[in-house]
């Protein structure tokens, strides 16, 4: 089991748990970004940079992905092809995209950008509080916990 990391958009302190995590249960991640992502010294870590454009590192996660891999992503229908591909996916706030999940979740983000598309001000999603960030590690540590 690996964890792929979506880096373009994950929030660093995302990435700081993820790092201490890497190395508390010796499992191996991988950010995947557009940009170059520094990453501590560590035989678990590693940063891979793709090509910039539309959908890229999520592109080059699916294609790296084996099942039962977890990919850390806000991306929707990246998470959609994960759970696809038989891996699990994990936003930064927490919330785990399961099979009973992922359709509702893909079809509300399909209304909601073609509302924006239209013209309509939807908002965006509130900010990124420390409420996520520990329902995020806490999602990650019963995760690892069961998987690792």
């Amino acid at each position: 089991m690996q964890i792929w990391v979506d880096a373009d958009a994950c929030p660093n302190v995302i990435k700081e748990i993820l790092f201490r995590a890497a190395e508390r249960a010796r499992i191996s991640i991988t950010l995947v970004a557009n940009q170059l992502i520094r990453t501590p010294p560590s035989p678990f870590i590693k940063a891979m940079q793709v090509p910039a454009g539309f959908d890229v590192a999520d592109d080059q996660i699916v294609r790296q992905i084996a099942a039962g891999d977890l990919v850390i992503t806000a991306d929707i229908p990246l998470a959609a092809k994960v759970i696809e591909s038989g891996g699990h996916a994990l936003n930064p706030r927490g919330e785990f995209y399961t099979p009973d999940n992922i359709r509702e979740t893909l079809s509300m983000r399909n209304f909601m950008e073609q509302l924006r598309n239209s013209g309509v001000e939807t908002g965006g999603p509130p900010g990124f509080s420390q409420g996520d960030r520990a329902a995020f590690a806490k999602q990650l540590d019963k995760f690892l916990a069961k998987h690792a």
